[in-house]
C-alpha cells in the first residue's frame, strides 16, 4: 500500500510542476529545480526504516550526479531555438551520457567511483 502512496504522490509532483510550468516558465522552473524528488526519496528511505547511512550516501551521489548534469541546462535552450526539440533533447542526452562518463573518469582519478 505505502508503494502506491509513493508512487502517486511522487507522480503527482510532477505534473503539478509541469502544469505549474505551463503557466509561468520562472515558477515552473523554481520548483523544477528544488531537489523535490530527491527530497521525497530520502523521506520514503527513512519512514521505510532506511540506515542513515544509506540515506546519505544516496545524498553524496546525488551531489556528484548534479555537476555533469548542469551544462545540460545551458546547451538545451540554445539548440532549442536553433534546431527543434528532437535536436536538443538527443544532443542534450548525447552530452549527458558523455560527461557522467567523463565526470566518472575524473572522479576515479581521485578515489571515487560512480559506477
Amino acid at each position: 500500500m505505502f508503494i502506491i502512496l509513493k508512487v502517486f504522490l511522487t507522480a503527482g509532483i510532477i505534473v503539478l510542476i509541469t502544469e505549474i510550468a505551463k503557466r509561468s516558465d520562472k515558477f515552473g522552473g523554481l520548483i523544477a529545480a528544488m531537489p523535490l524528488i530527491t527530497i521525497f526519496a530520502i523521506l520514503w528511505m527513512y519512514f521505510e526504516g532506511v540506515d542513515n547511512d544509506k540515506i546519505a550516501q544516496h545524498m553524496r551521489f546525488n551531489l556528484f550526479f548534479v555537476l555533469p548534469t548542469l551544462p545540460v541546462f545551458f546547451v538545451f535552450p540554445i539548440i532549442i531555438n536553433k534546431y527543434g526539440f528532437m535536436t536538443a533533447f538527443v544532443a542534450s542526452t548525447i552530452l549527458l551520457v558523455g560527461l557522467v562518463y567523463l565526470f566518472n573518469e575524473i572522479y576515479k582519478f581521485y578515489g571515487f567511483r560512480l559506477f
